[in-house]
């Protein structure tokens, strides 16, 4: 397995894994719209034999109150359905997480499973003061520091990129 940076010949085959490992093809269309208007993201790749079976997304949030704070947000997220539970998506958060570390951002906060994401790291943003802009239950928006306690003192209402709204 490999993981990379997306690239712009891997976008049609990153639109169909989206629409397959999703319901609908809502996710499809927000990483389009992500990838055309939120900077800096973080867009990665995992594929077998070349082809693509694993995607992830980073894109940048607002923590309210703090706009020159660098935070990401961590989704969408797809593993083709033939190859889940094989280990794609964890080394896709991993890596993610590795990557917005070295570009510099303080922190990610993820709307998720939560029994999945804390493995990595993920605890609930309330730990935080941290609120999530949508209604969402408590335990399924979480945040996680990339360097040590720069949450601290933050507290606030995250807000996601407006093609979060367009889809």
């Amino acid at each position: 397995m490999l993981i990379r940076v997306e690239s712009e010949e891997d976008q049609d085959a990153v639109r169909a894994l989206n629409t397959a490992a999703f319901e609908t093809s809502v996710e499809a269309q927000l990483v389009d719209i992500l990838r055309a208007q939120a900077h800096p993201i973080v867009s990665l790749i995992s594929e077998i034999e070349g082809e693509v079976v694993g995607h992830i997304l980073f894109s940048p949030v607002i923590l309210d109150g703090d706009a020159e704070f660098l935070m990401m947000g961590l989704g969408p997220m797809a593993v083709a359905p033939t190859h889940q539970r094989m280990g794609i998506g964890t080394a896709l958060v991993r890596e993610g997480l590795t990557q917005c570390r070295q570009a510099g951002t303080q922190a990610v906060v993820v709307l998720g499973h939560p029994t999945y994401y804390p493995r990595f790291g993920f605890k609930p943003s309330s730990t935080f003061g941290i609120r999530c802009v949508y209604d969402v239950p408590e335990d399924v928006f979480m945040a996680m520091e990339l360097h040590a306690n720069t949450l601290r003192g933050k507290g606030g209402l995250v807000r996601y990129h407006p093609a979060f709204n367009e889809v």
